[in-house]
């Protein structure tokens, strides 16, 4: 490597040396090359030492290291042509070798950033919105080259972004509001759209780092803002009365004035029946603007059961092609719209103006129907009522808005509150995550939260504990509704039985319910029963005791030394117990009684009855044998049929 000064002579003849310093170097082939320097000696010598690490690095083979890199990327254009034409540069890999704008457009010899995103199969408004926005921040910010690129410019410039900006006329000049004489302001970027601009531009240096143009980015680092701060466009689901009404004034026509008559109003080249048959579309599919456009007759499966809609993976925002159901009552209407007028099947279903017109249109459609369901209020309190309500209005009371893309959050909403499934509503709405699902596009309608908290158990109602009776040990006692001739059972505060050794009518007789009598049916005028209802009303409460107990895998012989097998699942059999209990309970009460539900549940710890009462079982032909309950009869009759939960149940005398 040699240093040193260039002579030349001016026109006078004089040799002169020049005031830049050159680097002459053997490059990696051999041959010698001559590099600009700069006009103090010791910062040309550090030049020439990095470009004989350059060379040293090019004939080996080695990856540059990353200072090595660096300092070619902050190379001047002067110095880094010379190293890119020798071949030690390779000038579509180094990024600082080319403008950024090529980059981001592409070359004919290198593809830019533009090439990338179509390649990935986004579509062309994608990508132009993307190249835009990179576009507005290198032209802002005037970076011309990677090198020149800064974290800290690039949120200097959003940031004015941000701020309210004077709107100007076609002159260039600001607009002034006549009444106030204040200039007339355009609201800045929001915070959404802050973050769109900077996630475009974070790609974008991604793409410069994954393809080898660059080391690493400069921006990675950035964080985007928090868009709950700064919502200007939030959006709202209509109703189901809002979507009817404005089906209906679409289809029909607005209201006319007067001598005139009611006809369907043409906006856009739409007329009202196609852009009545465009919304309901859209709130039963939930597809997008986009996607509605490129629908053509071909796209409709209307004889299929269900009939469907296919959208073409090339229209579809992720990509593949889209098969969604329709009404039959949606497919029926749109069997005759599309047999009206098209011919072809590659003939386009519905003539959509653009995106910007479409927004307008459905506004408009949206103010039409506000103004027939204001004119159909009944009185003039109704009136009133209804110009207070932001029903059909584009706005409503928290800002939240009803454009054309509301109809996508409508029909999510009407997903949930029909009661879909989520992971059914997401295939439905073709979300990527379910969280996008629910929390953006899925939205409270009007009432719900009341009904859902009147839903809410009654925390005031009585509660079923029985009441407390003191014996001699202490023991707290809960009992079970008397049955007939049956003696009272009781419990201890562990839920274990306790068991009466006696007729309780020597103490003083059984609780008796109030109202109740004993002409026949357990009153005290009844004779006092048999020895053996004792041992018969403890096995039917054991047969009880069991069923509830079976599921959980217990055995006839954890109850009173019964033996037996397992019970079946603990809802079958808590079922059957509790169904046999009541019909026994049933069949033993006069019927005034059973049809109020009097005394109907059972209070015994494992016990737990519906407070729906189930039909009774028939008494049993031929009466009861003497000395045994006719409840008894009709427990044992119903519980034949659980007799293989029931192992080992054997009432006594039956």
């Amino acid at each position: 490597m040699r240093v040193f000064q260039s002579t030349y002579k001016d026109r006078h003849g004089q040799t002169r040396r020049t005031a830049r310093f050159y680097v002459e170097f053997a490059d990696h082939r051999g041959g010698r090359r001559r590099v600009p320097g700069l006009t103090d000696r010791r910062a040309t010598e550090a030049i020439g030492r990095n470009i004989e690490a350059l060379v040293r690095f090019k004939a080996s083979g080695e990856a540059l290291p990353v200072a090595l890199t660096k300092w070619i990327e902050a190379l001047p254009a002067k110095q880094r042509e010379p190293l890119a034409r020798c071949g030690l540069l390779d000038a579509g890999k180094v990024a600082a070798l080319r403008p950024l704008a090529d980059h981001v457009e592409g070359t004919a010899d290198a593809p830019g950033w533009r090439q990338h995103l179509a390649g990935k199969g986004n579509t062309s408004g994608h990508v132009d919105l993307s190249v835009s926005r990179v576009k507005s921040i290198i032209d802002g910010c005037r970076f011309r080259f990677w090198s020149d690129v800064s974290a800290s410019k690039v949120l200097s410039f959003l940031d004015g972004l941000r701020a309210d900006r004077a709107k100007l006329d076609a002159a260039g000049k600001p607009m002034v509001d006549e009444a106030s004489g204040q200039p007339i302001t355009r609201p800045g970027l929001s915070a959404a759209s802050f973050n769109y601009y900077l996630t475009a531009f974070k790609s974008f240096c991604r793409f410069m780092v994954k393809d080898g143009r660059a080391t690493e980015s400069p921006v990675a680092h950035l964080d985007g803002l928090n868009v709950k701060t700064d919502r200007r466009h939030d959006r709202r689901a209509l109703s189901v009365d809002e979507i009817r009404w404005l089906l209906d004034v679409t289809e029909a026509g607005p209201l006319p004035q007067a001598g005139q008559r009611r006809e369907p109003v043409t906006r856009f080249g739409m007329d009202g029946p196609a852009r009545s048959m465009l919304y309901r579309l859209a709130v039963e599919t939930g597809l997008r603007a986009g996607e509605l456009r490129s629908l053509t007759r071909a796209s409709f499966d209307l004889t299929g059961e269900p009939a469907t809609v296919t959208v073409a993976a090339g229209y579809s925002k992720r990509r593949r092609a889209d098969v969604l159901p329709l009404r039959a009552e949606t497919a029926a209407k749109l069997a005759g719209f599309l047999s009206a007028g098209l011919k072809f099947p590659d003939a386009a279903a519905f003539t959509m103006p653009p995106a910007g017109h479409v927004a307008r249109m459905f506004r408009a459609d949206l103010a039409d129907a506000r103004t027939a369901w204001l004119a159909d209020a009944p009185t003039p309190q109704d009136r009133c009522e209804r110009d207070k309500s932001c029903c059909l209005e584009y706005a409503d009371a928290a800002g939240r808005v009803a454009d054309f893309h509301a109809l996508r959050h409508t029909a999510g909403s009407l997903l949930a509150a029909a009661g879909v499934h989520p992971k059914v509503a997401q295939s439905i709405m073709r979300h990527s995550t379910i969280d996008l699902t629910m929390s953006r596009y899925t939205h409270v309608f009007a009432g719900q939260e009341a009904d859902a908290v009147a839903d809410l158990p009654d925390l005031s109602a009585p509660t079923r504990q029985a009441a407390a009776l003191t014996g001699t040990d202490g023991r707290r006692m809960e009992t079970i509704p008397n049955a007939v001739g049956s003696p009272r059972i009781n419990a201890d505060r562990q839920g274990r039985p306790v068991w009466p050794q006696a007729d309780s009518r020597a103490a003083g007789g059984p609780v008796v319910p109030p109202g109740e009598s004993r002409d026949g049916d357990g009153g005290p005028d009844d004779p006092p029963p048999a020895s053996g209802c004792l041992q018969e009303s403890k096995d039917s409460v054991l047969a009880v005791c069991l069923a509830h107990r079976g599921g959980f895998s217990t055995t006839a012989a954890d109850c009173n030394g019964q033996s037996g097998r397992a019970g079946q699942s603990n809802k079958a059999l808590e079922n059957k117990g509790q169904t046999a209990y009541r019909a026994a309970f049933d069949a033993s009460r006069p019927r005034s009684q059973v049809d109020q539900g009097d005394g109907l549940q059972i209070r015994y710890p494992w016990v737990r009855i519906p407070p729906r009462p189930v039909p009774s079982i028939p008494r049993p032909p031929g009466g009861a044998p003497a000395g045994v309950p006719v409840a008894l009869l009709v427990l044992r009759a119903a519980l034949v049929a659980g007799q293989d939960e029931l192992v080992g149940f054997q009432p006594q005398g039956l």
